[in-house]
């Protein structure tokens, strides 16, 4: 009987969850990866480990040797452990010290290890804080209506900094199950054309919009269909922020049994300004739709078929 893999590793990519076997990863290869997306109590954590494992070792490395250690205090493991933290954080308080050759040799080592830990913590560290991290917010669902004789699929986003994000890009793109005779069951990702796909100061608010007409790979398709070929959108958004001069980028994943069908989304804008003739912005309305409930069920049918 074939042995059957019962772990693996499990990825999440919006509503869907896929669990991956057979795959091998080195942990020492990708530990950079690691400390980059592992959160921050983790991070200090391991941090910690790593700094607790070393000094432990090099303390007994220490009570190996006759003697290594001058005015050991007190006069055990315990002793050798502090001398080794102050010798691998470079302290040395000058009370207990190397006094025999095998005892310099050990700590000649362990100054070398700490000098290159904290080399390469500092690195990580700033390279975690400096990591570019985006700020744009997704509305939670998509939304389809009748615009103009047309069916069109909108998706909202905004800047939550409200600063620049200079030549912003978007890209629509489905994902859909498909099966051919040759290549057999796989998933297609197929471009979908925006009506704007560039803004050049993305600041408040950005609303993409997808017309479905023939050339829309959503044509013909109602929530029914497109639920059996487990239909799902992607959105990419990449930009330059003008504040740290760093790139932006974002991507939401929906799966098409979130799209709100004849709704649109509620304004966030005031019609009116106030006594200041200042227009005001609602971004707790941001992820509410609204029913359209003037469209014609036959108009809606022959946009749609």
């Amino acid at each position: 009987m074939a042995k059957i893999e019962t772990r693996g590793r499990r990825i999440t990519m919006g509503g869907r969850t896929v669990i991956a076997h057979g795959l091998h990863t080195h942990f020492v290869q990708d530990i950079y990866y690691y400390a980059m997306t592992s959160t921050w109590p983790v991070f200090f954590a391991g941090v910690g480990a790593v700094f607790l494992a070393l000094n432990v070792c090099f303390a007994s490395l220490f009570m190996l040797g006759a003697n290594p250690i001058g005015n050991l205090q007190p006069n055990s493991f315990l002793g050798a452990f502090f001398f080794s933290v102050e010798t691998l954080a470079t302290v040395g308080y000058g009370d207990m010290h190397p006094q025999t050759v095998y005892g310099h040799s050990v700590a000649t080592l362990e100054i070398f290890v700490g000098m290159a830990s904290v080399a390469l913590i500092t690195g990580v560290m700033f390279a975690r804080f400096s990591r570019p991290r985006s700020s744009i917010v997704f509305a939670q669902h998509p939304v389809s209506h009748i615009a103009d004789g047309k069916r069109v699929l909108l998706i909202r986003m905004a800047n939550a900094r409200m600063n620049i994000i200079s030549e912003a890009s978007a890209r629509l793109r489905l994902m859909r199950d498909e099966n051919s005779a040759t290549l057999g069951n796989f998933r297609k990702i197929v471009d979908m054309k925006l009506e704007r796909d560039q803004h050049p100061l993305f600041v408040l608010g950005w609303t993409v919009i997808h017309v479905i007409d023939e050339s829309s790979p959503l044509f013909g398709l109602d929530s029914e269909a497109l639920k059996k070929i487990n239909a799902s959108l992607i959105l990419s958004i990449e930009g330059v922020d003008e504040t740290t001069n760093q790139p932006q980028r974002a991507r939401q994943y929906y799966p098409c049994s979130e799209i709100h069908w004849n709704h649109r989304y509620v304004d966030v804008f005031e019609n009116e300004l106030d006594e200041q003739q200042i227009q005001h912005i609602h971004y707790s309305r941001f992820h509410e739709s609204e029913e359209i409930k003037d469209v014609a069920i036959d108009q809606v049918n022959k946009a749609v078929a």
